[in-house]
């Protein structure tokens, strides 16, 4: 078995073990989605980060960027808890997807607020996710980039329970998910730990 073999087969125990955790996140969540290359095609890969634990969910991967997939996506970040808003960049497929998800005939509006951050208008980046996708982007380039579609998802979800689960955030100086409320006491190999977890050991 190759290590890349290795690192797909155990992430994807890992992910069930991990998607049944519930977590203590806030109410303001920041979107947006970035281009991943893959096999010289422009995917999209879309996530979702809690500021005051900077813990990462709500991960989807698609090849392309519209209303369907954002839609998708925005189910998907709301799965452990809604907030109170969701700031997102001035994607043109945002509003239909929020309006589809969360207006609500009972106030008459968005149950979720869309905070929008464009920053062709107003110069400034929604940089909180911004760094995230930067982050992410210099682990693929270790991959030397991805190669497969069956494989790339598997592969972004490595780097996210990396983020999530094994490393001390620089800012905070602590991993995520303690500050997201679970201390999983995966001992110092964090990544053994979280693997001998999720095999019920």
């Amino acid at each position: 078995m190759s290590i890349l073999d290795w690192v797909r087969r155990y992430t994807l125990k890992v992910s069930k073990f991990i998607d049944k955790l519930g977590y203590n996140m806030g109410n303001s969540f920041y979107a947006d989605e970035t281009l991943i290359d893959c096999g010289g095609r422009d995917d999209r890969f879309w996530c979702r980060i809690n500021w005051d634990t900077r813990l990462i969910t709500g991960v989807h991967y698609s090849l392309s960027g519209n209303p369907i997939e954002a839609q998708k996506f925005l189910f998907k970040s709301i799965q452990k808890g809604k907030p109170k808003f969701i700031q997102t960049d001035g994607g043109v497929f945002y509003p239909k997807a929020f309006r589809k998800l969360f207006y609500s005939n009972k106030i008459g509006g968005l149950s979720v607020e869309h905070k929008v951050q464009n920053a062709s208008v107003s110069k400034i980046h929604n940089y909180r996710i911004e760094t995230v996708f930067m982050k992410i982007k210099d682990r693929v380039d270790d991959f030397r980039g991805l190669k497969a579609l069956w494989s790339a998802p598997i592969l972004i979800n490595a780097l996210i329970i990396q983020h999530n689960f094994i490393e001390a955030h620089t800012t905070i100086d602590e991993v995520p998910c303690n500050r997201a409320g679970q201390e999983l006491n995966l001992g110092n190999n964090r990544w053994l730990g979280l693997i001998k977890a999720s095999m019920g050991r």
